[in-house]
């Protein structure tokens, strides 16, 4: 379900882009990169939290890497991709393509300065018309955050999100956050919110420091 989207800087209303299938034609110097549709050497799909997508063609692929390149505004330690907020991104035509973003969570107030980045890295690399838009189904799930993006938050100092536990079986009373200062388990919870509000702070009862905590979704 697409919901909201954005045209060179604003906001706005799309229900569904129109297919790929223009012929190919530079639109930037050598350095840049040009739309075209896909072509029989199109390689596999290049990976993403939503499963049965169309397979990115080679020009998508390096617009997606372009894009999931860009860090996230509120944890600039992780890229867009490595949050996993990044569906896809395909051509529409020449120098045109559409992006498709999922925000952590309904009201993201950092959804629109990743569109506003977004747009600002393809523009440099010779794609004139960028459309970012908000897409909602699937939602996102801290799941979606890969390892890499896992790893760096615990080296930033935030703890990351607990896995969620699939399949049915016992359920623990209580799940244990670990201190990404000194890897003890006895951790508290001192506010539900810290600095943004997909994070939780709490402190470490060996070492007595204070930490985020990437709250479960």
């Amino acid at each position: 379900m697409v919901t909201g989207a954005r045209r060179a800087g604003e906001l706005r209303t799309a229900d569904a882009p129109p297919g790929a299938g223009d012929r190919p034609v530079s639109t930037g110097p050598p350095d840049t990169v040009s739309t075209g549709p896909p072509g029989p050497d199109s390689p596999p799909d290049s990976g993403g939290p939503r499963a049965g997508k169309p397979v990115d063609t080679p020009l998508e692929a390096r617009l997606r890497e372009l894009a999931g390149a860009v860090p996230d505004p509120e944890l600039p330690v992780l890229t867009l991709a490595e949050l996993g907020v990044l569906r896809g991104v395909r051509g529409l035509g020449p120098g045109s393509v559409v992006v498709e973003l999922t925000p952590t969570y309904t009201g993201c107030p950092a959804l629109e300065t990743m569109a506003a980045d977004i747009e600002r890295v393809l523009h440099d690399h010779g794609i004139p018309d960028v459309s970012v838009v908000t897409v909602l189904s699937p939602a996102w799930s801290t799941d979606d955050i890969s390892a890499e993006g896992r790893r760096k938050l615990a080296e930033f100092g935030i703890a990351p999100p607990r896995p969620h536990t699939a399949g049915s079986g016992p359920v623990p009373l209580a799940l244990s956050v670990r201190c990404p200062h000194c890897g003890s388990t006895e951790t508290e919870l001192l506010s539900r919110f810290s600095s943004t509000a997909c994070k939780a702070l709490r402190r470490c009862v060996s070492c007595r420091e204070p930490f985020d905590h990437f709250k479960e979704l």
